[in-house]
Order: C-alpha cells, then structure tokens, then sequence
C-alpha cells in the first residue's frame, strides 16, 4: 500500500513538474517578435481595408446601426468605443489613430504600450462589427490578446534598435523571460483548440466520410479563384485530400507537439491554408492561419533562418558598395 501511494505521489509530482515547465520555462523572444511583425502587418491591412468605405461601415446610417450592435451585445461584457459616437469627422480622426498603432505594433515601435492599444482596438472593432466579422477577424483578436502579454518588441523591432542607438551601437542578447513562453503557449495551445474543434465538426458532416467535400468546397464558384474541378478526373485524389484534411484537423492538438511529427502537421497546414487562400479566395485567412502555425517554430530556429538572410543580403551591398567604388576610382582617373 505504501508503494502505491508514494508512486502515485511521484506521478503527481512530475505532471505538476512538467505543467510548470510548460508554462513557465523562460524562452528567448524571436518566435514572438516575428508573430509581432507578420500579425501587426495583418491588423494594418485589416484596418486599411475598414477604411475603404468606414462611413458605410460604421457612420450613422451604417449597414449594421450603432443601436442594433450595442442591442446585439446586451447582457455581456463587451464593449466598444465605437458604441459612443457615429460622426464622421470623430470616425475619422480615431480610425487614423488605429492605424498609427498597428503600424507601430509592425515595426515594434513603444511595443509594450502598442501592443496593449492594438488588442482593445481590435476588440472594440469586433464588437462593433458584430455581423460583418469572418474567420480573418477571431484569429486578428486572438493573435492580438497574446501578443501584449510577452515582450514582443524584443528583437527585431525599432524599440531594440533604439535602445542599440543609446547604448553605444552594442547590446547585449535579448533575455529569455517567462511571459514570452506564456505568451507562445497560450497561441500554440488556442491554436490546437480551433483545430479540434473544427476537426471534429467536419466529422458532423457525411461529405468529409464518403470524400466529397472537398470537391464541393473547390467546385464552389462563389469562393473558386483559379478553376481546379479538372481534379474531377481522379475522385481517389479527392477522397485522399478530403480524409487526409479531416484527420490533420482532428487530430492536430495531438500531433503537433511530438518533435518527429511536428514538420509534417506544419508542412499540411501550410499546404492546407495556402490551398485555401490560392483556390478559395481567403487569402487573408489562410494568411493569418499560416502566422498562427508560426508559434510553433522554435526561437532558435526562427533567430537562425532570420540571421541567415540578414547576412546573405549585407555581404550583397557590401560588394554592390566595392564595386561602385571601383568605378568611381576608374572614372576619376
């Protein structure tokens, strides 16, 4: 009886040991920074794309009034600025203000206040165009949320490049700190729960067992961009895409994880989402599926590709720099 109990008392101890690992192991923040630019760069152009017809959107005679989004809402805990005026001139001035902050949050720009600014605005927006939200919008806010809880303008940002400036030119390396690992978690793990999720309503629907759904999803034209129905010819391609999707999704919160397997459930969703965004016509939401996956590349892995193309292309201006001396030298003489 002892033996069982301290083996039970060991077992409780390690999943508490590993849960604490999980969360709270510090780790070094270029994962984050980068899901800071691709991410920023998606909310700058979201809100761009509000701009192209804002009073439409959110004015006073708006196709979704401001009375029936605040009735919408009504008995939960949303709430947008946007419920509180509907003038033109005052949408304007602070849509410019939503958009300096998005770029600032791109560019890592006072990073720890933008990133905070660019949550609440984008939450404020969802709430307001309740009704004219699509998939693009949940993961916008989603990635949003995380971002301002981890130092996501540590690297590769304009407030490292300050902070280099008043330094003398040298930093030292960027700390690994607990809420950037928090931060990428909480991504990875909202990550697998849309998946699942939407794994296991695809099983919901006879189309996604007997093979057909993807064929409906690309012989759609109201979503077809490039034409792939000659895929009609081979129905064993179809089945196999179909299967092979439900099961990736289902089964991705599992998969993703274990080293070995991990490449290959990043490498499908890339084929996936990007399948999406050429032939359906999402190429925001594909995009924005893609940035999420991201979280999942290892700090390291993300430093080593991003270093490798920094110094690919300064040993590039550096010659293009030599050769237009030696010009300069053949012409003066």
């Amino acid at each position: 009886m002892n033996s069982l109990i301290h083996a039970a008392k060991s077992w409780c101890s390690e999943v508490v040991a590993g849960w604490s690992r999980f969360w709270f192991t510090p780790s070094d923040p270029h994962t984050l920074a980068l899901l800071r630019i691709l991410a920023g760069a998606m909310l700058l152009y979201t809100h761009l794309v509000w701009a192209k017809d804002l009073i439409a959107f959110l004015g006073p005679n708006s196709w979704i009034p401001r009375a029936a989004s605040i009735e919408l809402h009504q008995g939960t805990y949303a709430w947008s600025h946007l419920w509180f005026f509907d003038a033109p001139g005052l949408l304007w001035a602070q849509h410019i203000v939503v958009l300096i902050v998005m770029a600032m949050l791109m560019v890592g720009l006072f990073s720890r206040v933008t990133s905070v600014l660019a949550c609440l605005f984008t939450i404020s927006y969802c709430h307001r165009l309740e009704g004219a939200l699509f998939g693009l919008d949940q993961v916008n806010a989603m990635l949003a949320m995380y971002l301002m809880i981890g130092p996501c303008g540590a690297v590769y940002s304009v407030d490292r490049w300050i902070a280099k400036r008043k330094a003398g030119g040298e930093l030292p390396r960027p700390r690994a700190t607990t809420s950037c690992n928090l931060a990428i978690r909480l991504i990875q793990v909202h990550m697998c729960v849309i998946y699942l999720f939407g794994g296991i309503s695809k099983m919901r629907g006879e189309m996604w067992w007997d093979g057909t759904a993807v064929w409906y999803a690309i012989s759609n034209l109201e979503y077809q961009s490039i034409d792939m129905t000659w895929l009609v010819r081979y129905p064993w391609l179809i089945a196999s895409l179909t299967h092979i999707t439900v099961f990736w999704e289902t089964f991705y919160c599992f998969l993703v994880w274990p080293r070995a397997t991990r490449p290959i459930v990043l490498a499908i969703a890339v084929a996936v989402h990007g399948g999406i965004a050429l032939f359906l016509g999402m190429i925001t939401f594909g995009t924005a599926m893609i940035i999420g996956n991201m979280a999942f590349l290892s700090p390291g892995f993300v430093e080593h590709a991003v270093d490798r193309v920094l110094t690919s292309r300064i040993p590039a201006k550096a010659s293009e720099a030599t050769s237009a001396q030696v010009r300069r030298r053949k012409h003066s003489s």
